[in-house]
């Protein structure tokens, strides 16, 4: 077991800060040992921009995809085409994230949700690509989108959990790991779940992205706050960190087909 833990994170917005915040969120990254990020698109704009700066910078990888709250029209053959180019082309392209549904009273309409999402499960099946989906206020209509389109071929995760134990059931049996973040430090319940949920199963993520709306600058969520999560996990499993570590890091390498950090920033993608 490495002396230093290293992280990886399996979803960030990071595309959304302007370029000049960049090497200073690697930099604070690579202190606490995070080994890479995971980018996530948004719309079809958005995956260009995260898999600009995974060519450019080592220590990122790109999701491409379109953000049920960004889905408002239906997936057409022009943009399945686009998609299927831009995650079919570049060797940093490691899964379809962020896809799902969203069923707040402001999202778009549920039926070209489920459309955009059914399109890319099969873009991920067709390509081989794990999915990271989204689901909030949708979690049964998600599961049985997984279901009947056999998305646990692909496998991937569920992003940003919060859900109940049946939440976490239901998405491991249909064939995806659980991705905790920032609120398994500040909400009980979640810890109560998260204690049960086997380590074999989980991955660790932030959801990182500009945060204006905080005060201080210094709070924003980054890549950096994995090690908040970790630790947090194996307090509330009752184990190292390091385990904590080296287990989640080794299930999203798994997952995305990337050789296993030693250390920060030294990954590559198994060909």
């Amino acid at each position: 077991m490495p002396s230093t833990p290293t992280y990886c994170d399996a979803h960030t917005h990071l595309d959304q800060y302007v370029p000049e915040e960049i090497p200073g969120i690697l930099e604070r990254a690579g202190e606490v040992g995070v080994g890479y990020i995971l980018l996530a698109g948004t719309t079809i704009e958005s995956t260009e921009r995260c898999i600009a700066l995974a060519d450019e910078h080592p220590m990122f990888y790109a999701g491409v995809g379109i953000h049920p709250m960004q889905a408002d029209d239906p997936v057409d053959d022009d943009a399945y085409g686009r998609l299927e180019s831009l995650a079919r082309n570049n060797p940093r392209v490691v899964c379809i994230s962020e896809v799902g549904l969203d069923y707040l009273p402001t999202s778009p309409d549920h039926e070209v949700q489920d459309q955009v999402f059914r399109a890319h499960i099969h873009l991920a099946k067709s390509l081989g690509l794990p999915i990271i989906f989204h689901s909030r206020e949708s979690h049964p209509a998600v599961f049985k989108v997984l279901r009947e389109e056999n998305a646990g071929q692909v496998g991937g995760a569920m992003h940003y959990f919060q859900g109940d134990a049946e939440t976490a059931r239901e998405a491991i049996d249909c064939g995806f790991f659980i991705s905790l973040a920032r609120p398994l430090t500040r909400l009980q319940e979640l810890r109560e779940v998260a204690r049960d949920i086997p380590l074999e199963n989980i991955v660790l993520e932030t959801d990182a992205y500009p945060q204006p709306f905080k005060k201080y600058r210094h709070n924003w969520t980054e890549p950096r706050h994995l090690a908040d999560v970790a630790q947090c996990l194996a307090t509330v499993k009752g184990i190292s960190v390091e385990q904590v570590a080296e287990v989640t890091t080794a299930n999203l390498s798994r997952l995305l087909g990337i050789e296993t950090p030693t250390a920060p920033g030294s990954s590559s993608r198994v060909v």
